[in-house]
């Protein structure tokens, strides 16, 4: 379980064959073979450590419904350890599930931030609120507004945000991993069935 509070942004060092190789020395000096940790908003099973470098298998299922795929030697990830049972929760639960990928439509710079909007899978569009939490490259955001018409929502980053996740890469065409909101999810389904009769 994680918090989308990111820790630290790493760099990829090597990737193929499903195998990704990053680094960053802080994080990697809190990890351990068997471990998990959140690279933008996926959790992954650490294999090895080596110095400030640690490694990850990721299976052809989490490439293709992830951005993790695209990754590319120099670029860089939001990292964020798992939440600890004595951590206080700053952010919002987020699994490290990706639920599907969104494309940045546009990025726009306002008095105190950037305003960018993120087109949505119309699957996942029931599950986002004004003012409800989405975790974007596993960055935990507030939705800013939700526009169903032209299938997008829009979340305001802070200059703090730009500057110590990854955020402050996007442009128009950026792809981003997006897991909703778990309890928004939980309610859906309970929407979507009805109670449970007896109790049962």
């Amino acid at each position: 379980m994680f918090t989308g509070i990111v820790s630290a942004v790493g760099r990829v060092v090597e990737w193929r064959s499903g195998r990704l190789v990053l680094e960053e020395a802080v994080t990697a000096s809190r990890l351990e073979a068997g471990g998990s940790v959140a690279v933008n908003g996926v959790c992954l099973t650490v294999t090895e450590r080596e110095g400030a470098l640690f490694f990850a298998d990721v299976v052809p299922e989490t490439q293709r419904r992830t951005n993790l795929g695209r990754l590319k030697p120099g670029e860089p990830v939001n990292l964020e350890l798992p939440l600890r049972a004595d951590q206080g929760l700053d952010g919002h639960l987020v699994q490290g599930h990706v639920d599907g990928t969104g494309l940045v439509e546009s990025s726009r710079k306002v008095e105190l931030g950037q305003e960018v909007d993120i087109g949505v899978p119309r699957e996942l569009a029931g599950f986002l609120a004004e003012k409800g939490s989405i975790a974007v490259d596993g960055t935990s955001l507030t939705v800013a507004g939700v526009d169903d018409d032209r299938g997008v929502f829009s979340v305001a980053l802070i200059p703090y945000t730009l500057d110590h996740t990854i955020s402050g890469f996007y442009v128009p065409g950026t792809l981003v991993n997006l897991e909703v909101d778990v309890v928004a999810r939980y309610v859906q389904r309970l929407l979507s069935h009805g109670p449970v009769e007896g109790g049962r």
